[in-house]
C-alpha cells in the first residue's frame, strides 16, 4: 500500500481552497479545479483545511473501502494542487509514412495512415502545441485526469506497431521490437 493517504496535502502559496457542501474548489494562478466529495465512494473519508494543508482522514480506519478512498482522494486533491500552480502536460510523436498533426483553433488533426483524416476536438481547459517538426506536439492543461484521457484517446488512434515500428507514441514510451516471420 502507498501510505498516501498519511501525509497531508500542502496548499503552496497563491492557492486557494474552499470546501463547498459537495466539493473541494481549489484555485490558483493557472485556473480552478474542482474536486467532488459527493460521490459514493468519496463518503467513506473526511476532508479538513486546517493550518495551510488539507488533512484526508478515512471515517472508518478498519473498513477496506474506506482505506482505499482515503489515499485516492489525497492524490486526487494533491494533482488539483499542482495542476492550478504548474499545470500537466504530455508530450507525444508518431512514426511513420506522411503521418503528421496539426492544429487549428480548437480542432485537432491527425493524418495516420487511414483513408480518412482523424479530427477531434480538443477538450476545453487543454491545448494542443505542435513541436518542431510536424509529428511531435505536447498536450497541457490543469487537469490531470482530463489531460490522460484525451492523450490516451489519440494514443489509441494508432498504437504503436511493434514489427514496424511506426504508430503514435508518447516521449518516455518504449516499445520492444519484435522479429517478423522468417522464411
Amino acid at each position: 500500500m502507498s501510505r498516501a493517504g498519511k501525509y497531508p496535502v500542502e496548499i503552496k502559496n497563491g492557492v486557494s481552497v474552499e470546501m463547498t457542501g459537495d466539493a473541494i474548489v481549489v484555485k490558483g494562478p493557472k485556473g480552478e479545479l474542482k474536486v467532488a466529495l459527493n460521490t459514493k465512494n468519496a463518503g467513506l473519508v473526511d476532508v479538513k483545511v486546517e493550518n495551510g494543508q488539507i488533512v484526508i482522514t478515512p471515517k472508518d480506519a478498519e473498513d477496506k473501502a474506506s482505506r482505499a478512498m482515503w489515499g485516492t482522494m489525497a492524490r486526487n486533491i494533491k494533482s488539483a494542487v499542482k495542476g492550478v500552480t504548474e499545470g500537466f502536460s504530455k508530450s507525444m510523436y508518431m512514426k511513420g509514412v506522411g503521418y503528421r498533426a496539426s492544429v487549428k483553433g480548437n480542432v485537432f488533426t491527425l493524418v495516420v495512415g487511414f483513408s480518412h483524416d482523424v479530427v477531434m476536438d480538443i477538450p476545453a481547459g487543454l491545448t494542443v502545441t505542435m513541436g518542431e517538426t510536424p509529428t511531435e506536439f505536447t498536450i497541457s492543461g490543469i487537469d490531470k485526469n482530463l489531460l490522460g484521457q484525451f492523450a490516451d484517446k489519440i494514443h489509441k488512434i494508432r498504437k504503436a506497431d511493434p514489427y514496424k515500428g511506426k504508430g503514435l507514441f508518447y516521449k518516455d514510451e518504449y516499445v520492444r521490437r519484435k522479429e517478423g516471420k522468417k522464411k
